[in-house]
């Protein structure tokens, strides 16, 4: 029997993982485990998506915990290297481009074994974010490459990478297509005491705005100042840097309406039911095209070029100004393009996996 191991270790990598692993099971001839590296240690950033997803418990909780780049990359390389080691399974599975990917795919790589990376050929062209190496040190080094989009394809196929290439889809959307009803009657807007299309949605996280104070600075000034209410689940790292810059005032505006980390179907139905989103988030600007929401992005370039080129969002980075201007436009769209898939990522990554394990 062919053996699988899928590694997962942050938040978006829980919903990817989730509808794939669900897919794998039409395929019996093939043993499945889950690696969880514990980069995401947070209740609310972990163990609340795998209950809220199903999904099974992970075989193995590698507890990396946080730390630098460095320091996860060393400790994922020898804790998952050892399980690696003693399994040998055929095929190790990676999604993104968190630490956990990259090191993961290193690891594969170093011990022989086959590698396959969920939401392969996306780049943002610049090697000062750390999201960017992974995404280049795991595609280096793949076998299998699911694209979630044309031209993540196109750019894999023009630089005649060593392994397949497949336009999949995105496999989050996957859980939306299937699932509109658990958006739809969620009474979240209820519980937070906000009307429909009254507030604007907003999340940040990215270590170029949490680690400079001036674009922190300029971020949470947006927010107060923006034309409606702006709801702000509070990733820990955020908030960690917003109190050592010094910036907690801003938590207490009365136009910016503060909580913690949330489920997944809560936050696609905040996203759903907003007038706007406002996000340095990949996977919510995802979610955002998928729900047919205008995203102002709160960073200098996004690998999701797709919700641009169509007009569903704008690129304003952490400038105060600019996002304010946007924010303020009358914006209707239409149904999206489906250019990240229309439902269907999962069996075709499970399919492709099988294909190559036979």
């Amino acid at each position: 029997m062919k053996s699988v191991y899928f590694v997962v270790g942050a938040r978006p990598q829980f919903m990817k993982a989730a509808p794939v692993l669900e897919a794998m099971k039409s395929y019996s001839d093939i043993k499945v485990k889950l690696i969880h590296t514990g980069q995401h240690y947070d209740y609310n950033l972990s163990q609340q998506f795998f209950e809220e997803l199903s999904i099974p418990e992970p075989d193995y909780q590698l507890n990396c915990g946080s730390g630098t780049s460095i320091e996860q990359y060393a400790t994922i390389l020898q804790r998952l290297g050892e399980v690696l080691s003693n399994d040998k399974p055929h095929m190790l599975v990676v999604f993104g481009d968190t630490n956990s990917t990259g090191a993961a795919a290193l690891c594969a790589n170093l011990l022989g074994i086959k590698l396959a990376h969920v939401e392969a050929g996306l780049r943002e062209f610049d090697k000062n974010i750390p999201e960017e190496i992974n995404k280049m040190v795991t595609d280096a080094l793949s076998d299998l490459y699911f694209c979630p989009t044309k031209t993540a394809s196109d750019f894999l196929e023009k630089r005649m990478v060593p392994g397949k290439v497949i336009l999949s889809g995105d496999p989050v959307l996957d859980l939306l297509f299937a699932n509109r009803d658990l958006v739809d009657n969620n009474l979240i807007l209820d519980n937070l005491n906000i009307s429909n299309d009254n507030y604007i949605f907003a999340t940040f996280h990215r270590q170029n705005n949490t680690n400079n104070k001036n674009a922190l600075y300029s971020i949470l000034k947006t927010f107060s100042e923006a034309s409606l209410p702006v709801l702000l689940p509070l990733h820990p790292r955020t908030r960690k840097a917003i109190d050592g810059f010094g910036l907690n005032n801003y938590l207490n505006h009365p136009n910016i309406i503060v909580t913690e980390p949330i489920g997944f179907w809560d936050t696609q139905t905040l996203i759903s039911k907003s007038n706007m989103v406002l996000t340095d988030s990949g996977g919510v600007i995802k979610e955002a095209y998928f729900h047919n929401k205008y995203v102002v992005i709160l960073d200098t370039q996004t690998e999701w070029v797709e919700v641009i080129n169509e007009g569903r969002g704008v690129i304003c980075g952490p400038d105060t100004i600019k996002a304010l201007q946007h924010l303020k436009k009358k914006i209707s769209l239409g149904p999206n393009g489906f250019a990240m898939g229309k439902g269907d990522a999962s069996k075709i990554i499970s399919k492709e996996i099988s294909d190559f394990l036979m």
